[in-house]
Protein backbone atom coordinates (compact mmCIF):
# COMPACT_ATOMS: atom_id res chain seq x y z
CA UNK A 1 0.00 0.00 0.00
CA UNK A 2 0.86 3.54 -0.61
CA UNK A 3 1.10 6.04 2.30
CA UNK A 4 -0.76 9.46 0.94
CA UNK A 5 0.53 13.08 1.75
CA UNK A 6 -1.33 16.33 1.71
CA UNK A 7 -5.34 15.16 0.67
CA UNK A 8 -6.80 16.74 -2.04
CA UNK A 9 -10.40 16.95 -2.02
CA UNK A 10 -11.72 16.33 -5.58
CA UNK A 11 -15.29 16.80 -6.65
CA UNK A 12 -17.73 14.57 -4.40
CA UNK A 13 -18.45 11.20 -6.71
CA UNK A 14 -21.60 10.70 -4.95
CA UNK A 15 -23.03 12.44 -7.76
CA UNK A 16 -21.98 9.19 -10.06
CA UNK A 17 -24.27 7.27 -7.60
CA UNK A 18 -27.37 8.93 -8.85
CA UNK A 19 -27.73 7.54 -11.95
CA UNK A 20 -29.68 8.75 -15.18
CA UNK A 21 -32.21 6.42 -16.06
CA UNK A 22 -31.35 3.93 -19.02
CA UNK A 23 -33.98 5.47 -21.10
CA UNK A 24 -32.19 8.61 -21.63
CA UNK A 25 -31.35 9.11 -24.89
CA UNK A 26 -27.92 7.31 -26.49
CA UNK A 27 -25.95 11.05 -26.08
CA UNK A 28 -26.71 11.77 -22.20
CA UNK A 29 -25.72 10.56 -19.01
CA UNK A 30 -24.24 7.15 -17.75
CA UNK A 31 -24.90 4.14 -19.43
CA UNK A 32 -23.75 0.98 -17.68
CA UNK A 33 -23.17 -1.59 -20.53
CA UNK A 34 -22.80 -5.05 -19.50
CA UNK A 35 -22.51 -7.79 -16.18
CA UNK A 36 -20.52 -9.99 -14.94
CA UNK A 37 -18.25 -11.98 -17.28
CA UNK A 38 -17.20 -14.39 -14.56
CA UNK A 39 -20.05 -14.65 -12.46
CA UNK A 40 -19.51 -18.89 -12.36
CA UNK A 41 -16.21 -18.25 -10.26
CA UNK A 42 -16.54 -18.47 -6.62
CA UNK A 43 -15.24 -15.84 -4.46
CA UNK A 44 -13.68 -16.46 -1.35
CA UNK A 45 -15.45 -15.80 1.64
CA UNK A 46 -14.71 -12.25 2.94
CA UNK A 47 -12.63 -11.66 0.10
CA UNK A 48 -13.14 -8.34 -1.77
CA UNK A 49 -13.46 -8.81 -5.75
CA UNK A 50 -14.61 -6.59 -8.85
CA UNK A 51 -17.31 -6.84 -11.14
CA UNK A 52 -15.77 -6.60 -14.45
CA UNK A 53 -17.43 -4.67 -17.39
CA UNK A 54 -17.91 -3.95 -20.73
CA UNK A 55 -17.89 -0.57 -21.05
CA UNK A 56 -18.77 2.11 -24.43
CA UNK A 57 -16.23 4.60 -25.60
CA UNK A 58 -17.86 7.85 -24.69
CA UNK A 59 -20.00 7.02 -22.12
CA UNK A 60 -18.93 5.81 -18.18
CA UNK A 61 -17.96 2.86 -17.18
CA UNK A 62 -18.18 1.52 -13.42
CA UNK A 63 -15.70 -1.09 -11.99
CA UNK A 64 -17.64 -2.01 -8.74
CA UNK A 65 -16.32 -3.72 -5.48
CA UNK A 66 -17.78 -6.28 -4.26
CA UNK A 67 -18.09 -8.15 -0.95
CA UNK A 68 -16.80 -5.33 0.95
CA UNK A 69 -15.83 -5.16 4.64
CA UNK A 70 -17.13 -3.79 7.48
CA UNK A 71 -15.09 0.13 8.73
CA UNK A 72 -13.31 0.39 5.41
CA UNK A 73 -11.28 3.69 6.14
CA UNK A 74 -9.49 4.07 2.60
CA UNK A 75 -10.07 2.69 -0.65
CA UNK A 76 -7.06 3.15 -3.81
CA UNK A 77 -7.39 2.39 -7.05
CA UNK A 78 -4.62 1.15 -9.69
CA UNK A 79 -4.20 1.22 -13.27
CA UNK A 80 -2.64 -2.96 -14.39
CA UNK A 81 -1.93 -5.43 -11.57
CA UNK A 82 0.55 -3.74 -9.17
CA UNK A 83 -0.39 -1.65 -6.59
CA UNK A 84 2.73 0.22 -6.78
CA UNK A 85 3.23 4.21 -5.99
CA UNK A 86 3.58 4.50 -9.54
CA UNK A 87 0.51 2.94 -11.02
CA UNK A 88 -2.32 4.41 -8.66
CA UNK A 89 -4.98 6.68 -10.03
CA UNK A 90 -7.00 7.66 -6.81
CA UNK A 91 -7.30 7.15 -3.51
CA UNK A 92 -10.59 8.09 -1.25
CA UNK A 93 -10.14 8.30 2.17
CA UNK A 94 -13.13 8.31 4.31
CA UNK A 95 -15.25 10.35 4.74
CA UNK A 96 -13.92 13.12 2.50
CA UNK A 97 -10.82 13.09 1.13
CA UNK A 98 -9.36 12.16 -2.24
CA UNK A 99 -5.94 11.88 -3.48
CA UNK A 100 -5.02 11.78 -7.00
CA UNK A 101 -2.26 9.81 -8.47
CA UNK A 102 0.15 9.27 -11.01
CA UNK A 103 -2.16 7.74 -13.68
CA UNK A 104 -5.13 9.59 -13.01
CA UNK A 105 -6.45 11.71 -16.01
CA UNK A 106 -9.00 13.61 -14.83
CA UNK A 107 -11.52 11.44 -15.89
CA UNK A 108 -11.34 9.05 -12.77
CA UNK A 109 -13.18 9.30 -9.24
CA UNK A 110 -14.20 6.81 -6.08
CA UNK A 111 -17.78 6.79 -4.94
CA UNK A 112 -18.26 6.39 -0.97
CA UNK A 113 -18.70 2.36 -1.61
CA UNK A 114 -15.32 2.16 -2.87
CA UNK A 115 -16.15 2.10 -6.65
CA UNK A 116 -14.31 3.27 -9.75
CA UNK A 117 -16.07 5.81 -11.69
CA UNK A 118 -14.60 6.47 -15.25
CA UNK A 119 -16.14 9.54 -17.14
CA UNK A 120 -16.20 9.43 -20.88
CA UNK A 121 -14.45 5.68 -21.31
CA UNK A 122 -11.52 5.89 -23.98
CA UNK A 123 -10.50 2.67 -25.70
CA UNK A 124 -7.35 3.03 -24.11
CA UNK A 125 -9.07 2.79 -20.66
CA UNK A 126 -8.96 -1.22 -21.50
CA UNK A 127 -7.06 -3.26 -19.04
CA UNK A 128 -6.75 -4.30 -15.61
CA UNK A 129 -7.36 -2.28 -12.57
CA UNK A 130 -6.07 -3.58 -8.95
CA UNK A 131 -7.76 -2.09 -5.56
CA UNK A 132 -6.73 -1.81 -2.42
CA UNK A 133 -8.79 -1.75 0.53
CA UNK A 134 -7.85 -0.67 4.07
CA UNK A 135 -10.27 -1.11 6.99
CA UNK A 136 -7.44 -0.49 9.72
CA UNK A 137 -7.69 -4.41 11.04
CA UNK A 138 -6.68 -5.41 7.38
CA UNK A 139 -5.97 -4.81 4.12
CA UNK A 140 -7.12 -6.74 0.52
CA UNK A 141 -6.54 -6.11 -2.88
CA UNK A 142 -8.48 -7.47 -5.88
CA UNK A 143 -7.97 -7.08 -9.60
CA UNK A 144 -10.75 -6.87 -12.71
CA UNK A 145 -10.60 -6.71 -15.76
CA UNK A 146 -12.09 -3.79 -17.89
CA UNK A 147 -12.74 -4.01 -21.39
CA UNK A 148 -13.81 -0.79 -23.51
CA UNK A 149 -15.62 -1.50 -26.95
CA UNK A 150 -16.64 0.92 -29.78
CA UNK A 151 -20.25 1.38 -30.66
CA UNK A 152 -20.84 1.09 -34.60
CA UNK A 153 -22.05 3.68 -36.72
CA UNK A 154 -25.58 4.56 -36.22
CA UNK A 155 -28.06 2.01 -38.89
CA UNK A 156 -28.81 3.06 -41.73
CA UNK A 157 -31.98 3.10 -43.61
CA UNK A 158 -33.46 2.53 -47.07
CA UNK A 159 -37.01 2.20 -48.42
CA UNK A 160 -38.39 1.42 -52.07
CA UNK A 161 -40.55 4.55 -52.49
CA UNK A 162 -41.54 7.37 -50.53
CA UNK A 163 -44.57 8.95 -52.74
CA UNK A 164 -47.33 5.97 -52.36
CA UNK A 165 -50.93 6.11 -52.93
CA UNK A 166 -53.32 5.11 -49.97
CA UNK A 167 -54.90 1.80 -50.07
CA UNK A 168 -52.91 1.23 -52.77
CA UNK A 169 -49.38 1.21 -52.27
CA UNK A 170 -46.81 -0.74 -49.87
CA UNK A 171 -43.44 0.47 -48.41
CA UNK A 172 -40.45 -1.76 -47.87
CA UNK A 173 -37.86 -0.67 -45.67
CA UNK A 174 -34.75 -2.07 -44.75
CA UNK A 175 -32.42 -1.17 -41.52
CA UNK A 176 -28.54 -1.64 -42.34
CA UNK A 177 -26.91 -2.88 -39.19
CA UNK A 178 -25.20 -5.95 -38.08
CA UNK A 179 -26.77 -5.88 -34.53
CA UNK A 180 -29.74 -8.46 -34.04
CA UNK A 181 -31.82 -6.58 -31.98
CA UNK A 182 -33.37 -3.99 -34.37
CA UNK A 183 -36.92 -2.29 -33.68
CA UNK A 184 -39.31 -0.42 -35.99
CA UNK A 185 -40.97 2.88 -35.26
CA UNK A 186 -43.95 4.24 -37.42
CA UNK A 187 -44.51 8.09 -36.64
CA UNK A 188 -42.13 7.95 -33.93
CA UNK A 189 -44.15 5.45 -32.09
CA UNK A 190 -42.54 1.38 -31.67
CA UNK A 191 -44.46 -1.19 -34.03
CA UNK A 192 -45.39 -5.26 -33.91
CA UNK A 193 -45.77 -7.37 -37.12
CA UNK A 194 -49.48 -6.78 -37.23
CA UNK A 195 -52.31 -7.51 -40.11
CA UNK A 196 -50.94 -3.91 -41.52
CA UNK A 197 -47.51 -4.16 -40.97
CA UNK A 198 -44.80 -6.94 -41.19
CA UNK A 199 -41.30 -7.43 -39.73
CA UNK A 200 -38.94 -9.77 -41.30
CA UNK A 201 -37.76 -12.40 -38.50
CA UNK A 202 -34.23 -10.70 -38.69
CA UNK A 203 -35.89 -7.32 -37.77
CA UNK A 204 -34.76 -6.01 -40.30
CA UNK A 205 -37.12 -5.14 -42.62
CA UNK A 206 -40.62 -4.02 -42.42
CA UNK A 207 -43.58 -4.02 -44.92
CA UNK A 208 -45.91 -1.57 -44.66
CA UNK A 209 -49.11 -2.76 -46.58
CA UNK A 210 -51.83 -0.85 -47.75
CA UNK A 211 -50.37 2.73 -46.52
CA UNK A 212 -52.23 5.22 -45.00
CA UNK A 213 -52.30 8.18 -44.83
CA UNK A 214 -50.78 8.81 -41.24
CA UNK A 215 -48.31 6.51 -42.13
CA UNK A 216 -45.37 9.23 -41.79
CA UNK A 217 -41.88 8.38 -41.44
CA UNK A 218 -40.22 5.10 -40.69
CA UNK A 219 -37.50 5.11 -38.33
CA UNK A 220 -35.25 1.61 -36.94
CA UNK A 221 -33.69 1.75 -33.88
CA UNK A 222 -30.96 -0.89 -32.85
CA UNK A 223 -30.03 -2.05 -28.93
CA UNK A 224 -26.33 -2.48 -29.66
CA UNK A 225 -25.53 -2.87 -25.98
CA UNK A 226 -28.60 -3.12 -23.15
CA UNK A 227 -29.98 0.41 -22.88
CA UNK A 228 -28.04 1.91 -25.85
CA UNK A 229 -30.10 2.23 -28.53
CA UNK A 230 -28.86 3.95 -31.72
CA UNK A 231 -31.31 5.31 -34.07
CA UNK A 232 -31.54 5.68 -38.44
CA UNK A 233 -32.32 8.94 -39.97
CA UNK A 234 -36.15 9.35 -40.07
CA UNK A 235 -37.60 8.35 -43.79
CA UNK A 236 -40.55 11.05 -43.97
CA UNK A 237 -43.43 9.63 -46.54
CA UNK A 238 -46.04 11.30 -48.88
CA UNK A 239 -48.78 9.38 -49.20
CA UNK A 240 -51.60 10.79 -51.80
CA UNK A 241 -55.17 10.45 -50.56
CA UNK A 242 -58.76 12.21 -51.30
CA UNK A 243 -60.74 13.60 -52.29
CA UNK A 244 -62.17 12.82 -49.19
CA UNK A 245 -65.79 14.62 -48.13
CA UNK A 246 -66.69 16.45 -50.73
CA UNK A 247 -69.06 19.08 -50.19
CA UNK A 248 -71.08 21.70 -52.72
CA UNK A 249 -71.91 24.72 -50.59
CA UNK A 250 -74.22 27.35 -52.68
CA UNK A 251 -75.66 30.76 -51.54
CA UNK A 252 -78.78 30.62 -51.57
CA UNK A 253 -78.72 27.49 -49.38
CA UNK A 254 -79.27 23.99 -51.20
CA UNK A 255 -82.19 22.31 -50.13
CA UNK A 256 -83.29 18.57 -51.63
CA UNK A 257 -80.39 18.97 -54.02
CA UNK A 258 -81.55 22.29 -55.41
CA UNK A 259 -80.69 25.66 -55.65
CA UNK A 260 -83.86 28.37 -55.77
CA UNK A 261 -82.82 31.61 -57.22
CA UNK A 262 -84.61 34.59 -59.25
CA UNK A 263 -83.25 35.94 -62.50
CA UNK A 264 -80.93 38.62 -61.54
CA UNK A 265 -79.81 37.63 -58.22
CA UNK A 266 -75.96 36.30 -57.39
CA UNK A 267 -75.36 32.29 -57.07
CA UNK A 268 -72.37 31.85 -55.36
CA UNK A 269 -71.11 27.40 -55.48
CA UNK A 270 -68.23 25.75 -53.96
CA UNK A 271 -67.18 22.54 -54.19
CA UNK A 272 -65.05 21.99 -50.73
CA UNK A 273 -62.70 18.83 -50.52
CA UNK A 274 -59.72 16.98 -48.23
CA UNK A 275 -57.13 15.57 -50.30
CA UNK A 276 -53.30 15.52 -50.89
CA UNK A 277 -52.07 16.34 -53.15
CA UNK A 278 -54.99 19.46 -53.76
CA UNK A 279 -57.50 18.34 -55.59
CA UNK A 280 -58.19 19.78 -59.36
CA UNK A 281 -61.93 20.79 -60.44
CA UNK A 282 -63.97 20.97 -63.00
CA UNK A 283 -67.45 22.39 -63.99
CA UNK A 284 -70.33 21.11 -66.28
CA UNK A 285 -73.68 23.00 -67.08
CA UNK A 286 -76.61 20.48 -68.06
CA UNK A 287 -73.72 18.03 -69.33
CA UNK A 288 -71.77 21.01 -71.00
CA UNK A 289 -68.35 21.28 -69.55
CA UNK A 290 -67.49 24.61 -68.80
CA UNK A 291 -64.31 26.45 -69.15
CA UNK A 292 -63.44 27.15 -65.12
CA UNK A 293 -60.78 25.14 -62.84
CA UNK A 294 -61.79 26.78 -59.94
CA UNK A 295 -63.30 25.07 -56.65
CA UNK A 296 -65.57 28.05 -56.52
CA UNK A 297 -68.16 29.30 -59.14
CA UNK A 298 -69.94 32.95 -58.84
CA UNK A 299 -72.90 33.59 -61.55
CA UNK A 300 -73.01 37.96 -60.47
CA UNK A 301 -76.65 37.94 -62.03
CA UNK A 302 -78.76 34.91 -62.69
CA UNK A 303 -79.90 34.63 -66.45
CA UNK A 304 -82.37 32.16 -68.13
CA UNK A 305 -79.61 30.46 -69.82
CA UNK A 306 -77.74 29.72 -66.52
CA UNK A 307 -80.92 28.06 -65.14
CA UNK A 308 -80.41 24.05 -64.89
CA UNK A 309 -78.22 21.48 -63.58
CA UNK A 310 -74.74 21.78 -62.11
CA UNK A 311 -71.78 19.25 -61.41
CA UNK A 312 -69.04 19.90 -59.77
CA UNK A 313 -66.06 17.38 -60.50
CA UNK A 314 -63.43 16.73 -58.00
CA UNK A 315 -60.25 15.06 -58.79
CA UNK A 316 -56.61 13.59 -57.35
CA UNK A 317 -55.06 12.51 -60.40
CA UNK A 318 -52.41 11.09 -58.14
CA UNK A 319 -54.39 8.89 -56.37
CA UNK A 320 -56.76 7.85 -59.63
CA UNK A 321 -59.77 9.13 -57.59
CA UNK A 322 -62.77 10.87 -58.67
CA UNK A 323 -66.31 12.19 -57.00
CA UNK A 324 -68.77 14.64 -58.16
CA UNK A 325 -71.52 16.74 -56.43
CA UNK A 326 -74.79 18.16 -58.62
CA UNK A 327 -76.87 20.16 -58.10
CA UNK A 328 -80.14 22.44 -59.94
CA UNK A 329 -80.69 25.89 -60.02
CA UNK A 330 -84.39 26.87 -61.05
CA UNK A 331 -86.66 29.36 -60.80
CA UNK A 332 -89.21 30.16 -56.97
CA UNK A 333 -92.50 28.76 -57.74
CA UNK A 334 -94.33 30.24 -60.02
CA UNK A 335 -96.79 32.10 -57.70
CA UNK A 336 -93.93 33.89 -55.94
CA UNK A 337 -92.64 35.65 -59.42
CA UNK A 338 -94.57 34.78 -61.95
CA UNK A 339 -94.89 32.90 -65.33
CA UNK A 340 -90.95 33.40 -66.78
CA UNK A 341 -91.08 34.65 -70.31
CA UNK A 342 -88.97 32.37 -72.64
CA UNK A 343 -85.63 33.34 -72.96
CA UNK A 344 -84.32 35.35 -76.18
CA UNK A 345 -83.33 33.23 -78.88
CA UNK A 346 -79.53 33.16 -79.33
CA UNK A 347 -79.39 34.72 -75.75
CA UNK A 348 -76.28 34.81 -74.09
CA UNK A 349 -74.75 35.45 -70.71
CA UNK A 350 -71.39 37.25 -70.05
CA UNK A 351 -71.76 35.76 -65.87
CA UNK A 352 -71.81 31.81 -67.14
CA UNK A 353 -68.57 30.65 -68.19
CA UNK A 354 -68.17 29.55 -71.82
CA UNK A 355 -68.85 25.56 -71.96
CA UNK A 356 -68.19 22.85 -74.54
CA UNK A 357 -69.81 19.44 -75.29
CA UNK A 358 -68.41 16.95 -72.91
Amino acid sequence: AVSLQRPLVLEDPEQYMDLPSPRCSLWRGLVLVASLLASGICQAAGQIFITQLLGVEGYRSILALENIPENVREYTWYRGTQDSAGNMILSYKLPNSWQPGPMHSGRENVTRTGDLVIKKSMLNDTGNYTVWVDTGNETQTATGWLEIVELESNPGISVNATSLVENMDSVAAYCHTNVTKVTWFVNSVPISSSNRMTISPDGKTLIVHRVSRYDRTLQCVVESFPEIFQRSELIALTVAYGPDSVVLRATPDIFNGVITAKIGSQVEMECVSISLPPSSYRWTHNGSLLNLSEAKMTLLSLAWEQLGRYRCIVENPVAQLTFYRDVRIQLPPESEYGTPPPPPPGSCSPNLPASMPL
